[in-house]
C-alpha cells in the first residue's frame, strides 16, 4: 500500500479532542503516506448520542460513517470501550499529541507498522504512540 485513509477526531479542526473518539464533533479525513498527508474532507459526526455507555449501535454508526469515506485508520487521544468493536474494522491509534499536525507526523513516521497492523484483519490490535 502506498497510502491509506485516516480519520482524526476533533472539534475545532486543529486539536485532538479530550473525549472518546466517537464523541468528536467532526472528523478530518486525510490520505497519508510516509512523506505526504493530504486533507481529503471534513465530515460532521452525525451519529446519535448513545443511550447507554459503550452502546454498540453508536460504534456501528461511526463505523458506517467512516467506511463511506474509505477510512482504514482512526486516531485520537482517547477511545472508550467501543474500541474493541471498531478495531475489527479500523486500525485504532492512541496518541498523546495535542495538535492534529503533530499526530499526523507521528502516524507518517510509523506508516509501515500501521500497514502491517491493517493487514492482520479482524485480529488487529490498537497502536499507542506516546511522546518520550
Amino acid at each position: 500500500m502506498d497510502n491509506i485513509t485516516l480519520a482524526l477526531a476533533t472539534d475545532d479542526g486543529e486539536h485532538f479532542i479530550n473525549r472518546h473518539f466517537g464523541d468528536a464533533d467532526m472528523y478530518k479525513i486525510y490520505e497519508i503516506s510516509p512523506d505526504k498527508a493530504e486533507l481529503v474532507s471534513k465530515i460532521d459526526n452525525t451519529v446519535d448520542e448513545e443511550d447507554v455507555h459503550a452502546d454498540p449501535e453508536k460504534a456501528k454508526g461511526i463505523a458506517i460513517l467512516l467506511k463511506e469515506e474509505g477510512v482504514k485508520v482512526v486516531a485520537s487521544n482517547i477511545f472508550g470501550p467501543n474500541i474493541k468493536r471498531i478495531k475489527k474494522k479500523f486500525v485504532c491509534i492512541v496518541l498523546d499529541d495535542n495538535t492534529l499536525e503533530e499526530g499526523l507526523q507521528k502516524i507518517q513516521n510509523n506508516f509501515d507498522e500501521i500497514i502491517a497492523e491493517w493487514k492482520k484483519g479482524q485480529d488487529r490490535e490498537y497502536l499507542v504512540y506516546k511522546n518520550d
